[in-house]
């Protein structure tokens, strides 16, 4: 996962769902899932295909000085690999723990390759690990990890939950 900027194109696709929802915010995160346009177009796909549910990241790369953190209740816009907005989600978990703390439920729902624990791990301590060698840290099973568990909101056809009829604006 990596944190990205807004833009006008995010701030309108955001504005669509806020007026939608009668929300009266804009406080939103930008993200685009990966390592570079490929894995994020193939990752964005999974999630508007309703695959992926959760995504995880090192908790070190939160904080005042890079990401924000997520936080349960919080929106995020997920860009693709060309940076278009694809959806809109609402992390509905959050869960610190190490890397080797991942359970079956959650490889199933964060949606990728073989979907198992085994599998999970094993991407993730790949991935991870060429993180850890660029940046010059330590990669280990028990490096601090976030869980977070989301639902889509936005758009209407692909959204895990449907907004009242009372609120949609026609």
């Amino acid at each position: 996962m990596a944190g990205g900027a807004r833009s006008v194109v995010t701030d309108e696709f955001w504005r669509s769902y806020r007026d939608a929802a009668g929300l009266r915010h804009d406080d939103y995160d930008v993200v685009t899932f990966g390592n570079g346009p490929e894995m994020a177009a193939e990752l964005a796909e999974l999630t508007v295909a309703g695959i992926k549910r959760a995504t995880a990241g090192l908790v070190r790369q939160f904080g005042p000085d890079a990401e924000p953190p997520p936080l349960v209740g919080g929106y995020v816009v997920l860009l693709d690999g060309a940076n278009r907005p694809r959806a809109i989600w609402r992390t509905t978990e959050i869960r610190t723990g190490p890397l080797n703390s991942v359970d079956e439920r959650f490889a199933w729902d964060e949606g990728e390759g073989e979907r198992t624990r085994e599998w999970w791990l094993s991407a993730h301590r790949r991935f991870f690990g060429r993180r850890a060698a660029a940046d010059g840290f330590h990669m280990h099973d028990e490096i601090e990890t976030v869980f977070e568990r989301f639902e889509i909101v936005w758009p209407p056809e692909i959204a895990d939950i449907s907004l009242p009829e009372a609120t949609i604006r026609k």
